[in-house]
């Protein structure tokens, strides 16, 4: 797996990289102090840095605000884990960027090497690592003695386990191809839709500016389980009222928007998916009439992912990939797609780097597993349930940590 793909897989946007700060009285202003936690300072540098990392990681939402409300909390987590006399070791640190890394199929060098031709910091990489595995130690620690879970639990757990959500909801997207030359600009337009409470004026932006195949009908999409959209969306979409839209969504080379047209509780279960099996197949030249053509032509030629095997015999193995993964480890813009489609159903929205230029892909859904009593032990769903429980409790915590803090934003 090459580099580009190694980075896809942890959900990698290329954009253009920060420039380098300059001398003199600008350079100082960037190490300045921003914002002030209790006795710690966040600085400019920081800021600038963290929203850069959130960009190539393609965290969902608005990069900058988000870094600002990650170095607060952090600020706060690392203040308890002194008091507390925790401080993670050289090794622990180590392990934790392995673990990191190695969801990209990366090593932790190759990893941080990768960030830095990005314009991101070697220690901006090991603080963000740092923190999250020092927070999850000081949860353990503190409150791990408090969690019991009991056999009722996991019995309680395994009759739910396929029931999944019962909540629908009736979404639009705008989804605008954002290449490394426009990407200022696209964001900016982006920035400025997001301030849209109109169903009609958020229909009339998809017809104009999203790629999407749903543009022609002003973005918009049929009623769906909430458990179709990927893991990163969820929360995001259920944080809205109708009319409403969510902040700027990076994906790969493009920035998605999504309104929130209703939103219904059903008396249906929806089931929760252990795998997504889908098919990719590129036909270079980018997003063109003549590739969206071809595009057509071999979908009427094909019902199944198995057909493709067909269509890509005596052609080069990259343009023709199947895979089955979870939910949570599929990037974000096949994810939203695949959301979109039923088994045997395509999708051309996206495109993909190929070689020397651009590639229209043909993403096809093969199908959905979903999750079974067979597929979880009684030994891991406890081991769910006990995360869940102190998720909750570490949600808690910091709340009271942000509320006895004294947060000083310049």
């Amino acid at each position: 797996m090459n580099y580009a793909k190694r980075l896809l897989t942890l959900a990698v946007l290329v954009v253009s990289g920060i420039a380098a700060a300059p001398a003199g009285t600008a350079a100082q202003g960037l190490f300045d102090p921003v914002i002030t936690v209790n006795d710690s300072v966040i600085t400019r540098y920081e800021l600038k840095q963290r929203t850069r990392l959130l960009s190539v990681l393609n965290a969902p939402g608005d990069p900058a605000k988000l870094a600002r409300e990650q170095l607060i909390e952090e600020r706060l987590k690392m203040g308890a884990a002194e008091q507390s006399g925790l401080e993670l070791s050289e090794e622990g640190v180590q392990a934790g960027l392995k673990e990191f890394a190695g969801r990209g199929n990366m090593e932790p060098d190759e990893f941080i090497a990768a960030m830095k031709r990005e314009g991101v910091a070697e220690q901006t990489v090991r603080d963000f690592v740092t923190v999250g595995v020092t927070w999850r130690q000081l949860i353990a620690a503190r409150f791990g003695p408090r969690v019991e879970i009991t056999e009722a639990d996991v019995d309680k757990a395994l009759n739910a386990v396929t029931g999944g959500s019962s909540v629908r909801v009736l979404l639009s997207e705008i989804i605008m191809p954002a290449p490394p030359q426009q990407a200022d600009e696209v964001q900016a337009r982006a920035a400025q839709l997001s301030q849209i409470n109109s169903v009609a004026e958020f229909s009339d932006a998809a017809r104009k500016y999203s790629a999407a195949e749903t543009g022609r009908n002003g973005g918009r999409l049929d009623w769906m389980s909430i458990t179709k959209l990927p893991p990163a969306l969820r929360p995001l979409i259920l944080s809205l009222a109708p009319g409403q839209v969510t902040d700027p969504v990076p994906l790969d080379g493009a920035v998605a928007l999504f309104q929130m047209r209703d939103i219904q509780e059903t008396s249906v279960k929806s089931p929760n998916y252990a795998a997504i099996d889908y098919a990719s197949y590129l036909i270079p030249g980018g997003r063109t009439e003549d590739t969206l053509q071809q595009a057509a032509s071999i979908t009427a030629r094909i019902d199944t992912c198995d057909d493709l095997y067909g269509v890509a015999k005596g052609q080069p193995p990259e343009r023709l990939t199947r895979d089955a993964r979870k939910p949570g480890e599929i990037p974000n813009d096949i994810a939203v797609e695949l959301s979109k489609l039923d088994p045997g159903e395509v999708s051309t929205t996206l495109t993909r780097t190929s070689g020397d230029g651009q590639a229209l892909m043909l993403l096809m859904l093969c199908g959905r597993t979903p999750v079974s009593e067979e597929d979880a032990s009684r030994e891991e769903i406890k081991q769910r349930l006990r995360s869940d429980r102190l998720e909750s409790f570490a949600a808690s915590y910091l709340e009271q940590l942000r509320a006895d803090a004294r947060i000083v934003e310049k």
